[in-house]
């Protein structure tokens, strides 16, 4: 079988675990509300270590420490995601009236970005190995199913519908197929291309973290709920560890 052939199954697979999330759309409103934030609190965990532990590190091994344009990636990536931001708000929500929360355009935006980055990635591998295509393709499953999860209860505390959320977050995750047939097509570009788009992606789940999720988090007003959504941030942070180790 061609190479482009594994590339294709293995990033479409990758998109299943966006279905994941469906076991949640079987869940009662009264316990979907209780553990939403639970699941904002993983979103951004996972997010910031993703940034901090994946993409940042392999953006600086490919493009080296003193490179000052990816740190100037980062900081326009997350001035970009900023206007953007402003941009949806003022057109949804200036009077007053805001059905859908910024945060989750920008949460559908930046999933887009990373997923695209993670074609490329497999993609990338796939023509080096075929094993190593396989290993990595397990490798970002991992990380794609507590993300995904995390990003479905992002959508619904934004106001999406949970249908329209499952649907949002699958057209999103398909990115990831069209990004490891980009790579595949242009695989002798791919390592000029991906240095910079890693940071941007960082600077944009930095940005929907710092600014939109975890000030959501701040706002419970029970100290053991607010441990509990302490810990399970550090879980995401974790869990992005765990993979990078890996």
């Amino acid at each position: 079988m061609s190479v482009l052939f594994y590339i294709i199954l293995s990033t479409f697979l990758i998109t299943l675990s966006v279905w994941v999330a469906v076991l949640f759309l079987f869940l009662k409103q009264e316990i979907l509300s209780k553990i939403v934030l639970l699941l904002v609190a993983l979103s951004a965990g996972t997010m910031m270590g993703g940034a901090f532990l994946h993409l940042l590190p392999e953006a600086v091994e490919e493009v080296g420490y003193d490179n000052l344009a990816l740190f100037a990636t980062v900081l326009g990536s997350f001035a970009f995601f900023f206007l953007i931001e402003k941009v949806f708000h003022w057109r949804h929500c200036h009077k007053g009236q805001c059905e859908v929360h910024t945060f989750g355009h920008m949460n559908l935006l930046g999933d887009g970005v990373h997923n695209f980055i993670d074609g490329l990635v497999l993609a990338s591998a796939f023509l080096i190995d075929i094993k190593l295509g396989f290993v990595t393709t397990f490798a970002v499953a991992l990380h794609e199913i507590p993300q995904e999860i995390g990003d479905f209860g992002v959508l619904i505390y934004a106001g999406f519908n949970k249908k329209k959320a499952l649907i949002l977050n699958y057209l999103v995750a398909l990115s990831v197929v069209f990004g490891g047939i980009v790579g595949y097509f242009l695989s002798f570009y791919v390592q000029d291309i991906v240095p910079y788009l890693l940071p941007f992606a960082a600077g944009g789940f930095i940005y929907i973290a710092a600014s939109d999720l975890m000030p959501k988090i701040r706002e419970e007003q029970s100290l053991s709920r607010s441990v509990n959504l302490f810990l399970v941030f550090v879980l995401g942070i974790v869990l992005m560890f765990v993979l990078k180790i890996l």
